[in-house]
């Protein structure tokens, strides 16, 4: 078997092991590097190369403002580290990370590298080597290695300075004009805003199956409503930097435990559809488009979002793609009054916990958020006014790559209806 055989045989270790079971993004990135490494040696791959080919990112990612590259190779790195020290302790090869870089080294080692053996040699056995090295040679050497070891330290320095822009000019980039303006209601209030992500109801067990709960045969006793999706969890990633860059902080709360008190004193912001962020279901929410179950026809049960009030030339319904892995959804962007007209609430829902992260995201990068506020008409000056909206979002490999405006209604409109 040949080397790049046997280290492509240790990934596939790796992907199968108890540590990174039920990690796929984490997988996909190991296995990219992993070819890359084998491919092209002592390369490091470039933050934006791995954003736009292995996370689907746009051609306009920014790695100043989005820190998800970073943060899935510390999590690679812990997750190495995690099966070494357990399943792994005996495995031939090595797989490292190093610190600084997106490179894979592999290190071919046995068993007991790093083990100290003291037993004392059997009777006629080879008498031990000593060293005859003389003490000054010992001192030379030594001082050459702290030397040769201030000199790497110094050049990775020089080149992460020559690499990375200064600390402090990131810290200090102006925030998007976009963001102050979309933001502007919930970040100039006194108190942080509240972010309610999605928990379904479900019933029965993972390892078994588990399904929506219905009221009409399953007991509230039996409810878990610790679940959400992978969307929604990268979506408060993506808004907590945003807000970051505001200068504000978020409070977050699962919907379960979400209350009306929470909705008369704050404003909000929901992530996840009506399908299982269930607290949507008892405040103002959209009016023009809204979500619901078909009755009939080939994709009776699909989720799907109605157009109350279609448009020339408007679908009257959105539905994403039927057929499995997905390749398109549909979601809802929209800001409308909450209980109390004084607060504010944003909504972001997808028909899958994909259209969610998608819609989110499309509110989180400057590119996007200006053609949405260039179609509500939205001066750089102005205020935005409620406002309801629909993405096509394109799929691929179980990551939503780009999202598309396909309706929009907005404030005259949006309160017409309200009203009605």
């Amino acid at each position: 078997m040949s080397e790049s055989q046997q280290y492509l045989g240790q990934i596939e270790r790796l992907v199968a092991s108890h540590t990174l079971h039920g990690s796929e993004s984490l997988c996909k990135l190991l296995h990219y590097l992993a070819e890359h490494a084998i491919e092209h040696p002592g390369v490091p791959l470039k933050e934006y190369q791995l954003a736009t080919e292995v996370f689907g990112r746009p051609a306009d990612f920014d790695p100043h403002l989005d820190s998800t590259i970073r943060v899935q190779a510390g999590r690679l790195r812990a997750k190495l580290a995690e099966y070494y020290a357990s399943e792994g302790a005996e495995d031939s090869i090595l797989v490292e990370m190093p610190k600084g870089a997106y490179l894979l080294s592999f290190h071919p080692r046995t068993p007991h590298d790093g083990r100290e053996h003291s037993a004392a040699p059997h009777s006629g056995s080879a008498p031990a080597v000593v060293s005859t090295v003389p003490r000054t040679w010992l001192f030379v050497v030594v001082g050459l290695s702290i030397l040769l070891a201030a000199a790497v330290a110094a050049m990775i320095v020089l080149i992460s300075m020559r690499r990375s822009p200064p600390a402090a000019a990131v810290s200090g980039a102006p925030t998007p004009t976009t963001f102050r303006i979309f933001w502007k209601d919930f970040v100039s209030g006194p108190d942080e805003p509240w972010l309610i992500f999605s928990n379904g109801a479900f019933v029965g067990r993972p390892e078994t199956g588990m399904r929506y709960f219905n009221p009409q045969k399953d007991s509230r006793d039996e409810i878990l409503d610790h679940y959400t999706g992978v969307g929604e969890v990268l979506a408060v990633h993506e808004l907590d930097r945003v807000f970051e860059l505001l200068g504000r902080r978020l409070r977050v709360k699962r919907g379960s435990l979400f209350s009306l008190d929470d909705a008369q004193n704050n404003n909000l912001i929901f992530v996840g559809s009506p399908a299982e962020n269930l607290s949507l279901r008892d405040i103002p929410n959209t009016r023009n488009f809204i979500f619901q179950r078909l009755t009939s026809g080939p994709r009776k049960g699909d989720l799907a979002i109605l157009n109350l009030h279609p448009e020339p030339g408007e679908q009257k319904e959105f539905l994403g793609s039927p057929t499995r892995p997905l390749t398109e959804d549909y979601a809802i962007i929209g800001l409308v009054p909450g209980l109390n007209p004084a607060r504010s609430v944003m909504i972001f829902a997808g028909t899958t916990t994909l259209g969610t992260q998608a819609a989110v995201e499309y509110a989180c990068r400057p590119s996007s958020l200006e053609e949405l506020l260039l179609r509500l008409s939205v001066s750089q000056v102005g205020d935005l006014t409620p406002f309801e909206a629909v993405l096509r979002v394109k799929v691929a490999r179980g990551v939503p790559v780009g999202a598309e405006l396909v309706a929009v209604r907005k404030g005259d409109v949006v309160a017409k209806i309200a009203a009605q």
